[in-house]
């Protein structure tokens, strides 16, 4: 069994490799778990643009505190590992003529059959359904005590649908949606991103699309009736059906 998580910061790695453990581990088995850490790159040289070249060989960034939290979490736990493959801080870095660093790679997939890794680019057409509720509940999660120290499950391998568990939001979001909706696109990209110069060519787009709904959709009820579920089952031709 496969378990895939993307992790923002180090206060959810405790929390979260327990929660996907959970999933894949029998607490009773020596099994040998195979670890692939892939995504973070040096990052301090993309926060200050004037950074000299020297800069990039010292320890800093988003990323390096978030990659030494998930090795020492690894290396505590009672399980055994071992790191098949570690593609991230320098290793997954290059920088521009200005010292800008950019990652090799964004993303990747997982062949489950055979346990494969392969770097991978998504655009607009391979977003699965539901792609702004689920950005909704990455940025207003801290707000819902419900999902406090955990990851958002999202895919549902046992029956091949996504369930949007609810989240709820306060009206705090919607206002700073309007306010930031006010900004420019350069603005919001060194607002919003802590990376912005390795951002991709979407992500303002697919700010303003999320902004745009809580400004509509301030009451995450409306989203979320009876705080049930949203449920998307794959259909014949490949595309997913709300259920």
């Amino acid at each position: 069994m496969i378990s895939v998580a993307h992790m923002d910061f180090p206060e959810v790695v405790e929390g979260g490799l327990e929660q996907m453990l959970s999933l894949v581990a029998d607490n009773d088995s020596d099994t040998l778990l195979d670890v692939h850490l892939l995504g973070g790159f040096d990052d301090i040289s993309s926060q200050n643009s004037d950074l000299a070249m020297e800069s990039r060989t010292e320890s800093g960034g988003y990323s390096h505190s978030l990659c030494a939290k998930i090795v020492e979490t690894l290396r505590n736990r009672s399980e055994k590992f071992q790191i098949q493959t570690l593609h991230v801080l320098g290793h997954n870095t290059k920088w521009d003529s200005k010292g800008i660093a950019y990652p090799i790679f964004h993303g990747f997939v997982v062949d489950t059959s055979t346990g494969l890794i392969i770097p991978a680019s998504f655009d607009g057409t391979s977003r699965c359904p539901d792609d702004i509720v689920r950005r909704i509940r990455v940025t207003s999660s801290y707000e819902d005590p419900n999902w406090t120290g955990r990851l958002l499950d999202t895919y549902d391998t046992s029956t091949d649908q996504f369930v949007i568990a609810p989240c709820a939001w306060t009206i705090r979001q919607q206002r700073i949606a309007q306010a930031l909706q006010g900004l420019s696109d350069t603005e919001l990209l060194l607002s919003c991103s802590s990376s912005p110069y390795a951002e991709g060519p979407d992500f303002v787009d697919n700010e303003r699309r999320k902004w745009d709904y809580l400004i509509k959709n301030p009451d995450w009820r409306k989203t979320f009736p009876a705080k049930q579920p949203r449920i998307f089952q794959r259909t014949a031709d490949g595309t997913w059906a709300k259920q």
